[in-house]
């Protein structure tokens, strides 16, 4: 799978390298950058995949009949330090767009870090839940 990664990711980056060389300002030419953009977003995306993914541990031959409950991970304070850090980033965005572009900037910001600031609150939520 890795290797089929690498090799559309390098035949996407080498469609996106083609298309520049049409862009212009005109209709064909306004397709060929969008063209260009998508291309090079998932062929560096599946580049980076084809490289850094690790191949999947084989599975183990003789199956165990004992179950063993593994513990749930004590949280660390990195949890609560990374979720924190995302929302005052999110806070500090939305200010900014606020002062300089106005409630609508802000609006919109809002709504296209939404996963970021969901993603940061069940960071702290989690630590604070696991507890000592």
């Amino acid at each position: 799978m890795r290797w089929l990664a690498l090799v559309s990711g390098i035949a996407l980056v080498a469609l996106a390298v083609a298309a520049v060389t049409r862009v212009a300002d005109t209709r064909e030419g306004l397709i060929a950058e969008v063209i260009t953009l998508l291309g090079a977003l998932a062929g560096v995306s599946l580049l980076i995949y084809g490289l850094a993914a690790r191949p999947r541990p084989a599975p183990a031959s003789v199956p165990t009949t004992t179950v063993t409950k593994a513990l749930p991970r004590r949280r660390s304070i990195s949890d609560l330090r990374l979720g924190g850090a995302g929302l005052a980033l999110a806070l500090a965005l939305l200010v900014g767009l606020g002062v300089s572009g106005g409630l609508m900037w802000a609006a919109l910001g809002l709504v296209l870090m939404l996963p970021m600031i969901a993603g940061s609150v069940y960071l702290c939520l989690r630590y604070l839940r696991a507890g000592p």
